[in-house]
């Protein structure tokens, strides 16, 4: 169950000398829904905050064209508001752990400043990422400070307004209603909201939790004239199972409630996931559209992103979620899923601004909204980069990682890092994965392939398949990646071979005892943000001196009498190449000399040791390498 008290943020967030516990605000916007339909309101605000250092006054962020301070109270004796910023004097020394509350009078000035709209048709709503909500009241806003909320809204008796959180209670007289809603969930700066229309329509459907079915959990869902089509209804019936699936993947439903708004053409993005009440675009009841708002009530509300610098930890999750409801939401498939994941890269591709999905520089500000909102980079590529973990790690260990993730008291109603995901994925894999994170998160573009391969006969009835992955992009250089290649024989099923391409210009080689007419590489399209030809060519044009010690697994393998043994030299070295049974005790040495640079073949044939394992063991210089054998009589 959601906690009740302010929770720090995770380690890797950024540090401050308070933490906001609270924001208790009571605005009057009556005359904001009257024309000539003003900006302009009074609000009185309670901060409550705990001292993390010692000090004797707080900043908060108030932009000061927007906003006028007129006065302070409690806690506070004086203000300097000035540059943005509002310097509040406390009324004495506090020191860590101490507790103080301001109070702060102001006035939001009548101004479309493009975090608190009116308009012509009555409705009133903010809209504050990455930083609108220093617009319309005083508040330490950044990513990695949350803190409860209790809203009053004052408003004209035909309004219907919500906000986040829970309706504690609204009290109507005469021509006027107050609205109050309370949070009792951490909520951050810039997912506070209010919404409010005169005349809104208002439906409500109740999900019941899967731990307490005889608990509910209402959806509302706010709505304006002329939008109850089959677009809404189907919406409303299909967030119950959304609601379901979302709960059985990431952990069970996190807040007291939630809901959708649709609001009017002032309103630019398609949907903003404002905690437990997201704004959609005007009659935009689109389930891929919800699929993803709904999926940031994990994503970002729940867990939300420590610094600006993490924003794909949002955004790229709740895109990978719109292709993983297509998968498992209502009549879904893997092929719709991925469908859409291919989609993602297509449109990735066709339009990278070549810029890395983390940049340090946006965790101390924003960059400009085009750039921390592309389309490409932040939405796109965080998707596609999903796909690969779950492809590099496996189904069951990566859908554990997403619900370990999203369970973790370290981040559950706080803030999580790259970092924190990162460890989180070591962790639970038992693996550094750090490689992965290094070039598809912190460096830009993507593996461009120019891949060969060649098939020739080495006689006995064998042929051999030499494939040779290679990049050609520029920034950066290489790619590490598992790589799957698929070979077509003349004759028989396909062979799907799995691989690990550590460096660039790797070559590899296969033998079969059939002959092989095509290879396919990335058959599954699974590395979906690349380009990649594979081209046959003469073998003589595609060997060439190893990169590295290499010990194939015999061929065949089991084996009875014969096997062959193949291995790469990179350089000359002594090569000592031996067979040992399972006790350990030495019981062939085929291979003892020094030896070129290039490839090399041993056979290993026994007329008289027993059934059972055995081990090659290749001695080359100061590596070590062992294979395991199996001699079937």
């Amino acid at each position: 169950m959601p906690v009740t008290a302010k929770l720090a943020s995770s380690s890797g967030a950024p540090a401050h000398t308070f933490d906001v516990q609270n924001y208790r605000l009571t605005l009057d916007i009556y005359d904001c829904f009257r024309p000539p339909y003003p900006a302009s309101f009074s609000g009185y605000e309670v901060v409550t905050f705990r001292v993390d250092s010692t000090l004797g006054s707080i900043t908060l962020n108030a932009v000061n064209s927007s906003i006028l301070v007129d006065s302070v109270c409690l806690a506070a004796t004086g203000f300097v508001h000035s540059g943005d910023l509002l310097r509040i004097t406390l009324d004495r020394t506090y020191t860590r752990a101490e507790q103080a509350e301001v109070g702060i009078y102001y006035r939001h000035k009548n101004i479309q400043d493009g975090a608190f709209y009116t308009s012509p048709d009555a409705m009133v709503f903010t809209d504050c990422e990455p930083e609108g909500a220093r617009k319309w009241f005083p508040c330490w806003d950044a990513p990695s400070d949350k803190a409860t909320w209790d809203l009053t809204a004052i408003v004209p008796a035909s309004v219907k307004l919500g906000s986040n959180g829970r309706l504690a209670d609204s009290t109507a007289s005469e021509d006027t209603i107050a609205y109050h809603w309370v949070s009792r969930d951490p909520v951050a700066t810039y997912l506070m909201v209010l919404t409010a229309k005169s005349g809104y329509n208002l439906d409500v459907v109740s999900w019941p939790r899967l731990s307490n079915p005889s608990e509910s959990v209402p959806i509302r869902f706010y709505w304006n004239a002329g939008e109850k089509t089959s677009g809404l209804s189907h919406i409303e019936s299909v967030i119950i199972p959304m609601t379901t699936r979302y709960s059985q993947l990431f952990g069970e439903h996190p807040f007291e409630k939630n809901g959708f708004a649709t609001l009017n053409n002032r309103f630019v993005w398609g949907g903003m996931e404002n905690q437990t009440l997201t704004s959609l675009c005007s009659n935009c009841w689109f389930e891929s559209l919800v699929s993803h708002e709904f999926a940031h009530q994990w994503f970002g509300d729940m867990i939300t992103c420590g610094t600006w610098a993490d924003i794909w930890l949002n955004e790229g999750f709740a895109t990978y979620c719109e292709a993983l409801w297509k998968e498992s939401g209502v009549n879904g498939t893997y092929a719709y899923y991925k469908n859409e994941i291919n989609s993602d890269a297509s449109d990735y591709l066709g339009n990278n601004p070549g810029w890395p999905m983390y940049n340090a520089s946006w965790a101390l500000a924003p960059p400009p909204n085009d750039v921390l909102f592309n389309y490409a980079i932040t939405y796109l590529k965080g998707a596609c980069v999903l796909h690969m973990l779950r492809y590099t790690l496996g189904d069951s260990l990566f859908f554990a990682l997403l619900k370990s993730y999203a369970t973790d008291p370290d981040y559950q109603y706080r803030s999580a890092v790259t970092t924190d995901f990162i460890a989180k994925t070591n962790q639970l894999s038992g693996q550094d994965l750090s490689w992965f994170f290094d070039e598809w998160v912190y460096q830009p573009n993507h593996p461009v392939y120019q891949n060969s391969y060649a098939i020739d006969s080495i006689g006995s009835g064998l042929w051999a398949v030499t494939f040779k992955a290679k990049q050609v992009q520029s920034l950066p250089m290489f790619f590490a990646m598992p790589i799957e290649l698929s070979i077509a024989f003349t004759s028989g099923p396909d062979t799907l071979l799995r691989v690990m391409n550590d460096v660039n210009g790797q070559t590899l080689s296969f033998t079969f005892p059939r002959k092989p007419a095509l290879l396919r590489f990335d058959p599954s399209n699974n590395i979906v943000l690349k380009t990649a030809t594979t081209t046959l060519v003469n073998v003589e044009d595609i060997r060439t001196i190893p990169v590295r010690v290499t010990l194939y697994q015999n061929y065949p393998n089991p084996f009875n009498p014969s096997t062959r043994i193949i291995y790469d030299l990179p350089t000359e070295a002594s090569v000592c190449v031996e067979v040992f049974d399972i006790l350990g005790q030495r019981v062939e040495v085929l291979v003892n000399e020094r030896q070129q640079p290039g490839r090399h073949e041993a056979v290993f044939e026994q007329q008289s040791l027993a059934s059972g394992p055995y081990i090659c063991r290749l001695t080359a210089g100061s590596v070590v390498l062992s294979k395991a054998m199996l001699l079937l009589r």
